[in-house]
């Protein structure tokens, strides 16, 4: 059943393009996330493989996403309106099962005072999950969201990473790093790229992409670098091309400008909230 449900994550390449569509529960409405059920479909035509997000998403817009492997997100940090911190879990692994995910995932924050409980959290997800054939994503963030290059440092990254892999984690989202092939080699686990701040620059997030996969990554999980630009779908096409098609930065560059042109006459997929 486990090795079924990975199969709806990753394709018979190991690779696997998720979409970060979780951001709603810390920032409700947040850039992009407006109207939910035009952007998923756009998302999912345009070659995403699965996407991580809320309970609320994930039960509202079931057609949208019908096309995509579905990752629960388990536990929040807090909202905007209060202080964001490491998360507690407010879901069960018998709400992902009810309503039909793929995995969960949970997140856990080596180095921060937070650090302890998260890891009981995700031994608890992972065992309870485990128990009914049920992957688990383990996000790790050493020193937390917020935390700078001289805190979640390539060693870092790699320590956490083989952290979640100890604590029987399926795989393990974790921040880039352009010694991405010392974190992989170091973790039995496929390891996937996080997307991250936003980036302006198309072409760096294609190189990043692009370093990470030929580093070893198994795929990338990106949030507000596809919702946030100006044409989510034609990053979504550069990205699955590079995972699955073996396009370099170039091509992938080509393969935006050419969705981004025909985006621009068709003008923007529509959609609003639903009742």
């Amino acid at each position: 059943m486990l090795t079924r449900r990975l199969k709806r994550i990753f394709q018979n390449d190991g690779q696997t393009l998720i979409v970060a569509f979780d951001h709603g529960l810390t920032e409700g409405p947040a850039k992009g996330m407006e109207a939910p059920a035009g952007i998923l479909m756009k998302l999912a035509a345009s070659g995403a493989d699965a996407i991580l997000t809320s309970y609320g998403i994930a039960t509202r817009f079931t057609d949208e996403i019908a096309a995509l492997g579905l990752i629960l997100r388990l536990d929040v940090g807090g909202t905007k309106l209060g202080k964001m911190g490491p998360g507690s879990q407010y879901f069960r692994v018998e709400d992902a099962l009810r309503i039909g995910a793929d995995a969960v995932a949970v997140s856990a924050f080596p180095g921060t005072p937070q650090e302890k409980e998260t890891l009981e959290t995700l031994a608890k997800v992972i065992m309870e999950a485990h128990q009914w054939g049920l992957p688990v994503m383990a996000e790790m963030q050493p020193g937390g969201f917020d935390a700078g290059p001289d805190v979640c440092t390539p060693e870092a990254i790699r320590l956490s990473a083989r952290i979640a892999a100890e604590f029987g984690a399926d795989w393990v989202k974790v921040p880039y790093t352009n010694q991405f092939k010392q974190v992989v080699q170091s973790c039995y686990v496929p390891a996937v790229m996080l997307g991250g701040v936003r980036v302006n620059d198309q072409r760096r997030l294609f190189e990043m992409v692009w370093d990470a996969k030929h580093a070893g990554a198994a795929g990338i999980a990106v949030g507000r670098n596809i919702f946030q630009a100006d044409d989510p779908g034609a990053v979504v096409k550069a990205l699955e091309a590079i995972l699955h098609q073996n396009a370099d930065v170039d091509e992938a560059c080509v393969i935006y400008d050419q969705a981004h042109a025909s985006f621009n006459k068709s003008g923007p997929v529509s959609g609003s909230f639903r009742e």
